[in-house]
């Protein structure tokens, strides 16, 4: 913990907030949920169709790793619509573009020589397999993270950082600290997603289409879940450090309830000292209650 404080990159705020017609016994169950993360939980979860919104610990900074690619993927979407780029256009990927041997990159263990393959194919590596090589490769071609949270911030979501690529955050222990969201920010661009509201709708329906085959993560928000429920999410791990600290073990997406309505959530963990089935098993409690809660 005295890492993550010296660094003076995450603001926690332990806050709670009802808002419209939350159920409090939702709250009360996250509230007893949280601590057996040892560590910091932030929660943001809305209903999209009434408007009703839980937040624990929602305005808090905290470490995004891979969900940072949520907000790249629709930068480079935006981009897609204005022309600049195609879905079917062929992306050269060279050996040297190729994540390093101790980062996760299916492509990459794929392809270990370098490949030509459509833009459509490396979105969907970089978000339903989380690919770091995709990422990278994708941060690059459009200019790096300051684009991305220009983008970001043009949607009027003000409350997502974007400084490092994953070949960045590989580098140092501090800088994964520097790609920072606040839960209710995550929540407020999935709904700006959901509703359609920043690309078109061809881009719209790939995105959460990729989303949907996510294959990452499937004991968080999903663990508790129906087999057949249907998520359009992105996880966000990091690495474990020598004092067993955990900076980044979130989910985030959209839940479709049997009623038909829809959930949009952020669940992230941060600096946790508890294992990964803990940590996972968090993510995956809280994310049933609001389905038992709201699905109704």
């Amino acid at each position: 913990m005295k890492k993550f404080i010296a660094a003076g990159l995450i603001l926690i705020t332990f806050s709670v907030s009802l808002c419209h017609a939350q159920k409090a016994d939702l709250l009360t169950q996250i509230e007893a949920i949280a601590p057996e993360s040892k560590g910091i939980v932030g929660v943001s979860i809305l209903n999209i169709e009434t408007g009703d919104t839980v937040n624990f610990n929602a305005h808090s900074r905290l470490v995004m790793h891979s969900v940072f690619k949520f907000p790249i993927a629709m930068t480079v979407l935006n981009l897609v619509d204005r022309g600049k780029y195609k879905l079917d256009e062929k992306m050269k990927i060279r050996k040297g573009d190729m994540a390093a041997a101790n980062m996760y990159s299916p492509l990459r263990d794929k392809y270990p020589s370098g490949a030509e393959i459509p833009l459509s194919d490396v979105l969907g590596y970089m978000i339903s397999q989380s690919d770091n090589t995709a990422c990278d490769y994708l941060l690059k071609k459009i200019g790096g993270p300051g684009v991305v949270e220009a983008y970001i911030k043009s949607l009027g979501v003000k409350g997502i950082a974007i400084k490092a690529s994953e070949a960045d955050m590989a580098s140092a222990w501090e800088v994964q600290y520097t790609n920072w969201g606040k839960p209710a920010d995550l929540v407020q661009l999935l709904n700006i997603l959901y509703h359609g509201k920043a690309l078109s709708k061809t881009s719209n329906d790939f995105l959460l289409k990729i989303m949907t085959e996510t294959t990452t993560g499937p004991n968080r928000i999903k663990g508790l879940l129906p087999k057949d429920a249907v998520v359009a999410h992105k996880t966000g791990t990091s690495g474990t450090n020598d004092a067993k600290l955990t900076p980044a073990t979130n989910d985030i997406g959209i839940i479709t309830l049997p009623n038909g309505k829809h959930l949009a959530v952020a669940i992230m963990v941060c600096n946790s000292k508890a294992d990964e089935a803990t940590r996972d098993g968090v993510i995956a409690k809280i994310a049933k209650a609001a389905w038992d809660e709201y699905g109704k």
